[in-house]
């Protein structure tokens, strides 16, 4: 058997373990998108909240109510950078399954090129066969005519 057929099963083992790193990535990009939405949602609800609380302070405001809006958005500073930092690791684990899926892919591209160029190899050795047969068979023609 050639070589080069030898190695499709190692290209095809390749091929399955880029694929496989390719989902995980796809996987850590859909969580990295979800958790930098919460991020963005919670940032557009405080914005919301400081801006309904900066409308209705047009008037007297008591004092114990001023103290419970700011203890709110206190809490929600303190969720926000809460996700800010789970979006971080996530973003982190993103980068990590994205550089395994870059090696896999490396892995499988220079397989399929070892493998072109053992075909390239193979290709020009069965030509030089073919020629040396080729000749083979004039150098006997030749002969045989002229004895």
């Amino acid at each position: 058997m050639l070589r080069s057929r030898r190695l499709e099963v190692v290209l095809s083992l390749e091929e399955r373990k880029e694929q496989e790193a390719l989902e995980r990535m796809g996987e850590a990009r859909n969580v990295a998108d979800q958790q930098r939405e919460q991020v963005e949602s919670l940032n557009r609800y405080q914005q919301e909240y400081r801006d309904q609380i900066r409308n209705s302070q047009q008037g007297v405001v008591q004092v114990s109510r001023l103290q419970a809006w700011q203890a709110f958005i206190a809490q929600l500073d303190q969720v926000i950078q809460q996700q800010q930092t789970q979006l971080r690791q996530v973003e982190e684990v993103f980068e990590a399954r994205r550089q395994e899926w870059l090696k896999a892919w490396e892995r499988r591209r220079g397989m399929q090129k070892y493998i072109e160029t053992c075909r390239q190899q193979e290709q020009k050795d069965q030509d030089l066969r073919d020629q040396k047969l080729s000749d083979d068979a004039a150098g006997r023609a030749f002969s045989r005519r002229h004895r």
